[in-house]
């Protein structure tokens, strides 16, 4: 009776854990962060939110990506408005290479009425890059920056090290359902623990 208690009780905490990490991994496919107010991808210009997402559909499909871009190759870059007073203001964008702020794309200063600014590019080398969103309003220039790495194999995406992250939490969480479960194993590991604290 007390085995199939522990049992239950493994089975429960392994539930708990799962339903708890799951929901955090749509926060962190988007750059990190709890909430939506630490999405790495927001970037604020002036009082105003514009999200940027960059999307590589040849290697990996419809993941999406912000500050780091798994590798170069074709990549569709997205700036989406937040809100709709952006649609009536002059918005511009310009990918750099960094440092040495060569410029890779410009979309000239003009009004995006759909809150949409797309344009493909193709990274033909991993490295630092800058993202320039400049707000052009009553004659006033609002930039503001977001630094993008290619190539870092850090990814961002659903993809990226948070899939190590859950599923290292899930085999610790069956490992220990196990040692709770199964006497033999616990023998292993107990004695394991033993050998390393003489040691």
């Amino acid at each position: 009776m007390r085995k199939n208690t522990s049992f239950k009780n493994a089975l429960l905490a392994l539930g708990l854990s799962v339903s708890v990490i799951l929901p955090m991994s749509d926060a962190f496919a988007h750059g990190g962060g709890a909430a939506q107010e630490f999405d790495t991808c927001r970037i604020p210009v002036g009082a105003h939110w514009v999200h940027f997402t960059a999307y590589q559909p040849q290697l990996t499909g419809m993941d999406e990506y912000c500050g780091d871009i798994p590798g170069p190759g074709q990549s569709n870059l997205v700036i989406d408005y937040e809100g709709k007073a952006l649609r009536q203001m002059e918005v511009e964008f310009e990918l750099t290479k960094e440092p040495e702020g060569t410029s890779l794309v410009k979309i000239p200063q003009g009004k995006h009425s759909n809150g949409v600014i797309t344009t493909p590019y193709n990274f033909t080398q991993s490295g630092k890059y800058l993202a320039h969103i400049t707000l052009i309003n009553e004659g006033q220039r609002i930039d503001a920056h977001l630094p993008i790495t290619v190539g870092s194999g850090a990814g961002g995406g659903p993809s990226g090290g948070n899939t190590l992250l859950i599923g290292a939490v899930v085999l610790a969480a069956l490992g220990y359902l196990l040692y709770l479960s199964n006497a033999g194993f616990k023998g292993v590991i107990d004695g394991i623990f033993k050998k390393a604290k003489d040691f």
